[in-house]
């Protein structure tokens, strides 16, 4: 039987280092002084951008194909269902083998997939193989994801210096939601030029696949190797320390069960924008677009807000109470009558999100000796990606049967009560 990990006690508050005084520009992009984390944020940045360009086009097209909101639900589950499969598994090996490696092979199949949902597009197959097509791919791409991310949480704090890392994590948020921005703008393009909608998808799905070159690149590039520890037990064995190890830390425990709700409850309202631009707003693909833009512009915002504040004291607390202005602007989301109101109180919830998720981050990474980075970050991640999977299938259930509005406004009122709980608790999350 295998004891449980001794618990550590939690590292302390890096302590600031005084010095020249820096202007706040110079504070918030910190981190871009370190050279390999510039070349793997603009590598991320620009294959997140295709990737989101991609996701938007993809949603657009299957309610196109199949007028029915349940399939935007089902592909956002299948898309990162394979999470919750396989994460941990990719946690360990992330502490076992080179990150990098591990990371390549996740992009070069993710530009695999990528580019034969274009090619299926392209060749305008039939419309219930190209759906079900579409949803297979998702699956596989989710698939590689699983095994990518841990690799690739872990791999961000060996570029910078502890003191740097949360800004280094909130300057990360600030790509993949940068890139949504960009992403979803860029989407509405095919579908202007290009009156065949099948055509337009295939060129958002083949700019997509090229955009997996530009972090492979960066990856290749990095003068940073990882140089794993030589295993001393069984992949079981150091999969079950990584359990203990969070288990028995109330903080950890917490933040991990607050990165589920905050996905489960907070992004779903992400998922089903493409609803609310046809069926409620009536502003077509370009509403669509524009929804998106002005959420990812607003996480943007939220990061940058994140990076500004650099290594502040009781982030758990401000997390709570972002978490609760999170959850009370998605009720103000649903109960908007149009959307000229809807675009700024869209941007408004995405700067909280967006809060929410960089200081929770922050602090789990901080929280975490390197030895067990990729295993704690991929319970982590389970908790924290998985959640939206599971709260798009069941808000896809739901909406069969009441209106989406409503259903929205329930999770967003449940995301309130449950970080205001937290806040007037004893947790150590709010100390931390």
């Amino acid at each position: 039987m295998i004891k449980p990990a001794a618990v550590p006690e939690a590292p302390p508050e890096v302590p600031v280092v005084t010095g020249p005084k820096q202007t706040t520009l110079a504070r918030v992009f910190h981190a871009f002084t370190y050279r390999d984390f510039r070349l793997i944020w603009f590598g991320a940045f620009t294959s997140s951008s295709g990737t989101w360009l991609q996701e938007t086009a993809l949603a657009w097209l299957l309610l196109q194909l199949t007028n029915d909101p349940f399939y935007l639900g089902l592909n956002g589950f299948l898309s990162t269902a394979p999470i919750l499969l396989f994460t941990l598994v990719g946690g360990v090996l992330a502490d076992r083998f080179d990150r990098r490696r591990i990371l390549l092979t996740s992009q070069y199949s993710q530009l695999i997939f990528a580019l034969t949902l274009a090619l299926l597009a392209f060749f305008h197959v039939a419309a219930p193989i190209l759906v079900f097509s579409a949803l297979l791919l998702s699956f596989f791409t989710g698939c590689v994801q699983a095994f990518g991310g841990p690799a690739y949480q872990s791999l961000i704090p060996m570029l910078v210096e502890k003191k740097d890392l949360p800004n280094a994590i909130a300057l990360n948020s600030i790509q993949f939601q940068l890139a949504r921005v960009v992403g979803s703008t860029i989407s509405s393009f095919p579908f202007a030029i290009f009156a065949d909608q099948m055509i337009a998808a295939s060129v958002a799905f083949g700019i997509n696949s090229l955009s997996f070159i530009a972090v492979i690149f960066a990856l290749t590039s990095l003068s940073v190797r990882h140089i794993p520890p030589v295993a001393t037990g069984s992949m079981r064995s150091q999969f079950r320390e990584g359990l203990n190890f969070v288990w028995h830390q109330e903080g950890l425990r917490s933040l991990t069960f607050l990165a589920f709700a905050s996905t489960f409850f907070g992004m779903q309202i992400t998922i089903f924008l493409a609803v609310f631009a046809r069926d409620i707003f009536q502003t077509g693909a370009s509403g669509n677009a524009k929804l998106m833009a002005a959420s990812g512009a607003g996480a943007v915002t939220g990061a940058l807000i994140v990076a500004g504040l650099g290594n502040i004291r009781h982030k758990g607390r401000y997390a709570l109470m972002m978490q609760i202005f999170f959850g009370l602007s998605i009720i103000a989301f649903t109960l908007a009558p149009s959307a000229l109101i809807a675009y700024p109180i869209i941007f408004v919830a995405s700067i909280f999100m967006m809060c929410v998720f960089s200081l929770i981050t922050s602090l789990v990474q901080l929280l975490v000796s390197d030895d067990m980075r990729g295993r704690v970050m991929s319970i982590f991640m389970v908790a924290f990606r998985g959640g939206m999977p599971l709260g798009s299938l069941v808000t896809g259930f739901l909406v069969k049967y009441l209106p989406l509005p409503r259903v929205l406004l329930v999770e967003g009122l449940l995301l309130t009560l449950l970080a205001a709980g937290y806040l007037f608790s004893r947790s150590q999350v709010k100390e931390r």
